[in-house]
């Protein structure tokens, strides 16, 4: 191509911002997203009628609020769930069943009979606030979607959440480094 010509160059252009454009678009591939591992444990308070409810499990998470997967493991390290989701759809994986749901929040109230925000999760682990909802940050972490994350041990590898509306729930994570 004679690039010379101006017709050529502006061709040259568009076609180098269009290809720009595609890549800077492009979402990333959930199999080059890292994985974060650790130790996690849920809380649930009885409430009403509902028990006390709570679940320890070691963890293997990847993605973010719009993709990704979480894995949960017995101590000896047999798989119990597998949770995958993507836009418009969240899938349970439990045994030989699969389930799905229209999202994390649905599949959360399914699996625990409580919400959790999962979409938020792996911003939390990472140790900043989901960066699609309001947060107010403090010397000891921040308040999001109603909940308390304390990153006061985060160098550590602990993060924990709190909610105290009813039912209150407690969400702690120990990742490996």
């Amino acid at each position: 191509m004679n690039l010379a010509r101006p017709g050529a160059r502006l061709v040259a252009v568009l076609a180098a911002a269009a290809l720009l454009a595609a890549c800077a678009t492009r979402p990333p591939d959930l199999a080059e997203t890292p994985w974060t591992s650790g130790r996690l444990s849920v809380r649930v308070d009885a409430f009403a009628d509902a028990p006390a409810r709570s679940v320890s499990a070691a963890f293997d998470l990847r993605g973010n609020g719009l993709q990704g997967e979480l894995r949960l493991s017995s101590p000896l390290g047999s798989l119990i769930a597998t949770a995958s989701w993507a836009p418009g759809v969240a899938r349970l994986r439990t045994g030989d069943s699969e389930t799905a749901f229209d999202d994390l929040d649905t599949l959360a109230r399914h699996a625990l009979g409580e919400s959790l925000p999962l979409s938020a999760l792996p911003d939390w682990l990472a140790g900043r606030p989901w960066p699609h909802a309001a947060s107010t940050v403090d010397a000891e972490g921040f308040m999001q979607l109603g909940w308390r994350v304390t990153l006061t041990r985060w160098a550590e590898g602990f993060v924990d959440a709190e909610r105290t509306a009813p039912p209150a729930v407690k969400l702690r994570a120990r990742i490996e480094r």
